[in-house]
């Protein structure tokens, strides 16, 4: 069992739906990145999704698109990355960390490498948004034998044809985009992602979380309220790039996830 699948487990016990956070690596540097994730969990986060930098990041909005070119401009990079989770584990061995990105990096790092030492990292998660499940053998069955949840990504798109083909090998939960188009592009409506995650549960046992278009308490509250949870990545982003300092970043977060708990 991966953290991911011991926090759903936890969260099942207790009647509540989970807030999942995303952000940048590196953005706007790595002391400042490493101080906003140190202080997801204790805002309410249940699970953190760590932006992986990369320098064609097809799925994203312009918000996490300027995230991580900020990164890469301060010289982020995944052994950076995998080094700042090493160092957020010093202090917290239980909050689920799911690495976010794209294949080129890891391909790049090798793929036996890159899974060896991000397990050793304390990576518990892939969501590799460019790699479609025809492409299972590179990286997401290797990635599973090596203990780490491998997420995938449903969307309105996703018929009843495709849906159990996504499904297969998927693990720890899936990630329903509740829009087409780019991270960021529009707000998510409760009364659109209720039917479409009904129609997924009767697919898999695994927990739906919705992501997409999630800024506000009261959305994600609305949208937790119709899946077994919500994420937010644009609108914590924002926050950053804003100048904000950490604490209200995490103020901020702190907002959306009592909302979501709230479900």
């Amino acid at each position: 069992m991966t953290r991911i699948d011991a926090k759903f487990a936890q969260l099942r016990a207790e009647g509540k739906k989970a807030f999942v956070s995303y952000i940048m690596a590196g953005d706007p540097d790595i002391t400042t990145s490493l101080e906003v994730m140190k202080g997801l969990p204790g805002a309410g986060v249940d699970v953190i999704e760590l932006g992986l930098p990369f320098t064609d990041p097809m799925a994203d909005g312009p918000t996490i698109q300027l995230a991580g070119q900020r990164a890469l401009d301060g010289g982020m990079t995944l052994n950076k990355t995998l080094q700042m989770v090493r160092d957020f584990r010093a202090d917290d061995d239980t909050t689920p960390i799911v690495l976010m990105g794209y294949y080129n990096p890891i391909y790049s790092h090798g793929v036996d490498q890159f899974l060896t030492d991000a397990k050793e990292a304390g990576i518990d998660g892939l969501i590799i948004v460019d790699l479609p499940p025809e492409e299972d053998d590179e990286l997401c069955i290797p990635a599973q034998k090596a203990g780490l949840n491998f997420i995938r990504l449903a969307t309105p798109t996703t018929d009843d044809k495709r849906l159990p083909k996504v499904l297969t090998n998927t693990s720890g939960f899936v990630y329903y985009v509740s829009i087409t188009g780019i991270t960021g592009a529009a707000a998510a409506q409760a009364t659109d992602v209720g039917p479409e995650v009904a129609r997924m549960k009767a697919h898999t046992d695994l927990p739906i979380i919705v992501g997409f278009g999630v800024r506000t308490p009261d959305t994600a509250r609305e949208i937790a309220s119709v899946a077994d949870g919500c994420v937010v990545g644009s609108a914590i982003v924002a926050e950053i790039a804003a100048g904000k300092s950490p604490a209200d970043v995490l103020s901020f977060v702190k907002g959306l996830a009592d909302g979501a708990h709230s479900a």
